[in-house]
């Protein structure tokens, strides 16, 4: 599937709105974005928290986006998926959403910290998990964030294609990774994993590093020198599809 441009949009919602906001995004918002065309695929997910960190210990990321600086819903990620960015610049997000009822637009106004990112894919890899042909996975982990300084852009591409992408699709449980870079949005980077499970993810991802010193460094060195949206990288199950 020429899926290769992304709108990526994370929120929170007050607890109370939980499930009649989930219907409505099933029964109402999802199947209008996927009639505008060009539009491939939607997924909706809930994160999960108590994760395990890669490695298996406090993680690695040590700078966040400063509080106030980006909105920071975390409890819930919707993505759609075109061949191009522009499928989602014509008519545009703003142009979209004044265009559906007011029962749509109000159920938008009810998410909190909502943030949005249009993002390109910069690269791909294919691991040995389920159907690669499946628009979208069970379980994802999607991180965003930018450099620290423009230095550290070039060792960050080196470090994705000669070692992250390269050896994690190997690993068992991985059904994607695409590496992402922005068009319009605050994180310039985004790192969209893919699982068959949540747990496969822990079983296998966190741990895909040990035993190689050299390379758990190198890695520890680049995430030092970016800066997360908080919380950093967040895991999730899909809600939607639900097959």
């Amino acid at each position: 599937m020429d899926d290769r441009a992304y709108w990526i949009t994370w929120y929170d919602l007050p607890e109370e709105k939980h499930e009649d906001h989930q219907a409505w995004f099933q029964e109402s918002y999802i199947p209008k974005m996927l009639g505008l065309p060009g539009v491939l695929w939607g997924a909706h997910y809930g994160a999960k928290t108590n994760i395990v960190p890669l490695g298996g210990g406090q993680g690695r990321v040590k700078h966040h986006a400063a509080p106030g600086e980006v909105p920071g819903g975390k409890e819930f990620i919707l993505i759609f998926g075109a061949a191009t960015p522009h499928v989602f610049s014509d008519p545009g997000a703003a142009a979209f959403h004044e265009g559906l009822t007011r029962e749509d637009r109000s159920m938008l106004e009810a998410m909190q910290g909502v943030r949005t990112n249009l993002m390109l894919e910069e690269a791909r890899v294919v691991g040995p998990g389920v159907d690669p042909e499946t628009p979208v996975a069970p379980a994802i982990q999607l991180g965003s964030f930018n450099a620290v300084r423009p230095d550290v852009e070039n060792e960050l591409s080196t470090w994705y294609a000669r070692w992250r992408l390269p050896s994690i699709s190997k690993v068992p449980g991985i059904v994607r990774v695409r590496k992402l870079v922005s068009v319009a949005g605050w994180a310039k980077h985004a790192c969209f994993y893919e699982f068959n499970s949540l747990a496969e993810r822990d079983q296998n991802f966190v741990h895909y590093e040990d035993g190689n010193p050299e390379m758990v460094a190198w890695s520890s060195n680049i995430v030092a020198d970016l800066v997360h949206a908080t919380p950093g990288a967040i895991v999730a199950e899909r809600i939607w599809p639900s097959r």
